[in-house]
């Protein structure tokens, strides 16, 4: 079985706010102040899927819970996507760093484990 595309819009906006306990006006403000960008149908229908749901619950925690004002909240995911992106970054250039560190061992350290 296919594990779900986190991705794939598949919930309404009835759907969607009865999943994060929100009313549907409030996800239409989200969207309105960018927030969270739900896709569209071919009929213009919102449709929300697993990761929008997941951000509107992140939203909710922080406005509810924490007492963030939705300015804050903009700030906090903004810089949460960016620090995500950077681990990613550097992810791959380890893996840059590692995979050329094999073709191309260091002098002194062929046959050594982990360099030691």
């Amino acid at each position: 079985m296919d594990t779900p595309n986190q991705d794939e819009p598949c919930y309404i906006i009835s759907v969607a706010a009865r999943l994060v306990d929100m009313h549907p006006q409030t996800l239409r403000y989200y969207e309105r102040l960018g927030l969270i960008e739900p896709s569209r149908s071919s009929g213009k229908i919102r449709l929300y899927s697993a990761r929008d749901i997941e951000r509107l619950r992140q939203i909710h925690n922080y406005v509810n819970d924490l007492g963030v004002n939705l300015a804050g909240v903009e700030i906090i995911l903004n810089l949460t996507e960016k620090l995500a992106e950077m681990e990613a970054e550097i992810r791959r250039l380890r893996a840059a760093l590692e995979a050329r560190e094999a073709q191309n061992p260091r002098p002194g350290q062929e046959g050594t484990e982990d360099g030691i």
